[in-house]
């Protein structure tokens, strides 16, 4: 069957177009990760009670601090087991031939890990361009309140797609470059360089990697950039393969991978446990100061 979607980004335009069609189901995947006001300083809450206030006619809220996270995982934000996922998604509606558009209030990030989760289980999935208040800036509805809830959905049969995702031992693989490939860290350049308080234990960035940060991919008003201005923004990664994206938890290497996916690549992973898992270990070495995309001898492979 043909997908519904015409590719892992849509606009309000095609949404609006779409939104009554029941294969169809929209997510708020809002998260809240306040900026940590000193070192260790992790703070995240659920999205919900932004949900209720306003969101998407018949949109649901996928909780990335609750359901949609694995509890067991000793980081924040931790992709589910496939069949753990797919139970959590046919409570919300999304079951066999369904396809979702995922959205958020928070430049795009969260609703690009859920696209990226979905996609790793071969769900049918694409990122609202800009989120909620493009939607609203176009002048369309909202509704308030808590929506009923998701009518029962037969769970979908994850195909996993491992490729999809890095674990910390292939990320230091890479590191000491005993295998091939690139890491790039997505955090804003303070995280990345360590200038700027981290929310986990230590600053600084995975040795080895570059950066590119994942909010310098969207333009002022939270839209992804034009596809000319994303291969400027990434052109010294055209030649280098695979590419391992991280970050502090694996949220704007979402937004990063993303970008890439809509630059035709498909050789890109995200390590999960990013600098959250990385920096627990004090074996784990971290390096400060800025390397930038432009500045790094990428290897040519």
């Amino acid at each position: 069957m043909t997908s519904l979607l015409p590719g892992p980004l849509v606009d309000d335009t095609w949404l609006a177009a779409h939104l009554d069609d029941p294969r169809l189901v929209v997510l708020d995947a809002t998260a809240l990760l306040p900026s940590p006001r000193h070192d260790g300083d992790h703070r995240s809450a659920s999205g919900r009670p932004g949900w209720a206030a306003r969101h998407l006619p018949g949109a649901h809220h996928a909780d990335l601090t609750g359901d949609l996270s694995d509890p067991d995982a000793p980081h924040h934000f931790a992709a589910p087991a496939p069949d753990a996922l797919a139970a959590a998604l046919a409570r919300l509606g999304v079951g066999e031939g369904s396809e979702v558009v995922a959205y958020d209030t928070g430049g795009g990030i969260w609703a690009a890990r859920l696209w990226w989760m979905l996609r790793a289980i071969s769900v049918p999935a694409a990122v609202l361009d800009g989120g909620l208040a493009a939607w609203e800036a176009a002048g369309r509805p909202v509704a308030t309140g808590a929506a009923e809830a998701a009518p029962a959905a037969v769970p979908v049969t994850p195909v996993p797609r491992p490729e999809l995702w890095s674990d910390i031992e292939e990320v230091a693989a890479i590191s000491r470059g005993e295998r091939p490939g690139t890491l790039v860290c997505a955090l804003p350049t303070g995280g990345y360089d360590g200038s700027a308080p981290t929310r986990y234990s230590r600053r600084g960035h995975i040795p080895g990697s570059v950066s590119l940060p994942g909010r310098g991919l969207l333009d002022e008003t939270g839209r992804m950039l034009p596809r000319p201005r994303l291969a400027e923004k990434t052109g010294e990664l055209s030649d280098a393969s695979p590419i391992v994206l991280y970050c502090g938890g694996g949220i704007s290497a979402a937004g990063a991978a993303l970008a890439l996916t809509l630059l035709g690549r498909t050789d890109v992973s995200v390590y999960d446990g990013s600098l959250e898992e990385w920096s627990k270990d004090p074996e784990r070495p971290l390096e400060s100061g800025r390397v930038w995309l432009r500045d790094a001898s990428l290897p040519r492979r």
